[in-house]
Order: C-alpha cells, then structure tokens, then sequence
C-alpha cells in the first residue's frame, strides 16, 4: 500500500512538473489600464499585436533577483533586438510610496526597455502572478511561455523559447 501511495505521489509530483509555469499557456494577454514610467495611460492588450515577440517580465526595486534579471535582459537587449525583434516590457509592481522612484532607478541602470507601472497590482493579478520575478514570453497578443525566479542561465532558456517561437535553429 506504502509503495502504491508512493508511485502516485511521484507520478502526481512529475504530472505538475510537466505543467510547470514554463509550459506554453496561450492565454491571452488581458486588457488593463497602468501607466508607463511617463506617467501616460497604456492598454497592456495593446503591447503585443504583431508578430514580433515581447518580453514582459514583472519585478520590483526592492526585489534583487528582478534587478539581477533586468541587468541581464538589459545586457542581451540590444542584440536581442537587432537579431530576434524582441521587445522587452518591465512591469513594476512597486506599491504607490515607492513607483515615484521607479523612473530614477531605471535611469540610472541604463535599462533602455519600456517600463509600466503596476502600482494597484491590476495587472498582476490579471496575469495571475504571484512572486516576482515573473516573466512572460507573448507573440501575436497570445501569452507563450512563462517563468518565474530567477537564476543565472535563465536567459538562455528564454532566447532559446524566442528562437524556438520565430522558427530559427536553437543551440543546446
């Protein structure tokens, strides 16, 4: 009875495994209202409607792995754009006290991506995120892969999901 119980324990933990936030969900993207770092209105539906792949990737200034995150999309942006048509969208979940320090944070980083303001949260809980940082990989207004943490070589999977997205060979 212990060994039964045991393999459907095992067999229920791997079934989860394989549906982990880095499976393809193909949701859509949910219309919200939030502000970007100017201050002006942006419907989130409207950040992804061709087929260029964007990056959303959620994250807060107090949050290290999201700034470790960020500094790394941040090092690969450039060529990202030039070689993928990436686009990177950093959404700040920074409460109202701290979003006012968001546009200086940024600036002074050198983070060149959009970055919105999420300051009631509307839209990370319309995109049902939980812990940050979470990043989401979206084409054609369709959400397509999923992560969340953050660790070194974590990049790597994404430019591989990208790649594997628009069709072109994947290394590893």
């Amino acid at each position: 009875m212990r060994l039964h119980f045991l393999l459907v324990a095992v067999l229920v933990l791997l079934g989860a495994a394989s549906m982990s936030a880095q499976d393809s969900t193909q949701s859509s993207l949910p219309a919200v209202k939030i502000r970007n770092a100017a201050g002006e209105l942006v419907n989130t539906a409207d950040l992804s409607k061709s087929d260029a792949p964007v990056v959303i990737s959620f994250w807060a200034t107090w949050c290290k792995p999201c700034i470790q995150e960020l500094n790394t999309y941040h090092g690969l942006y450039e060529q990202w754009r030039k070689d993928l048509g990436v686009t990177v969208v950093a959404v700040s979940i920074d409460d109202s006290r701290n979003a006012q320090k968001v546009p200086a944070f940024i600036k002074g980083r050198g983070w060149d991506f959009n970055v919105l303001l999420d300051v009631n949260g509307d839209f990370k809980r319309a995109m049902n995120v939980n812990n940050v940082p979470h990043t989401f990989l979206v084409k054609n207004g369709k959400i397509v892969w999923q992560h969340s943490a953050y660790a070194a070589g974590d990049e790597e999977d994404l430019e591989r999901e990208i790649k594997k997205l628009l069709g072109r060979p994947t290394e590893g």
